[in-house]
């Protein structure tokens, strides 16, 4: 796949789960094939990446979603559940990977204080940057995509 772009970069503005897990699905596979990946969490976005509740519970589960689907899901959790009970590649498993394959992760400043979030806020298994839009444009490729979600 000569192609192919050789890194790839996404915005992921949405906080809906299914934008989300696909953001994720992108990533990982850029990084299978061997492209860089980075993501660039803000605004709703960055709830994404937000710690567990004290029950352990990840708040990733309670995202809403971008549209109504057939089997009428309530939250991210449920789609995620499903998606489990299918063999596919869920929200924890898909975020794993992109920090197995070392993508980058930049959490956005200003979408974090917008939304009322601090880093504090975040999870720590993941290795995230707190930077601005300046951050994500010097990293991104002249011959790479960026997209946004």
């Amino acid at each position: 796949m000569a192609n192919r772009p050789d890194a790839l970069s996404l915005v992921v503005y949405s906080g809906a789960y299914d934008k989300v897990h696909y953001a994720l699905v992108l990533a990982s596979g850029a990084l299978a094939l061997g492209s860089r990946a980075t993501l660039f969490f803000t605004m709703d976005g960055c709830r994404a990446l937000v710690k567990p509740d004290a029950s352990g519970a990840h708040a990733w589960r309670r995202l809403a979603l971008s549209q109504p689907t057939a089997e009428n899901f309530r939250d991210g959790g449920a789609m995620d559940d499903a998606f489990k009970r299918r063999n596919l590649a869920d929200f924890e498993q898909l975020l794993a990977a992109c920090v197995e394959l070392r993508a980058r992760f930049i959490v956005c400043d200003l979408g974090l204080k917008a939304r009322g979030l601090a880093a504090a806020d975040l999870r720590s298994d993941v290795p995230l940057e707190i930077a601005g839009v300046a951050t994500l444009l010097e990293d991104a490729s002249k011959t790479g995509a960026m997209l946004f979600i």
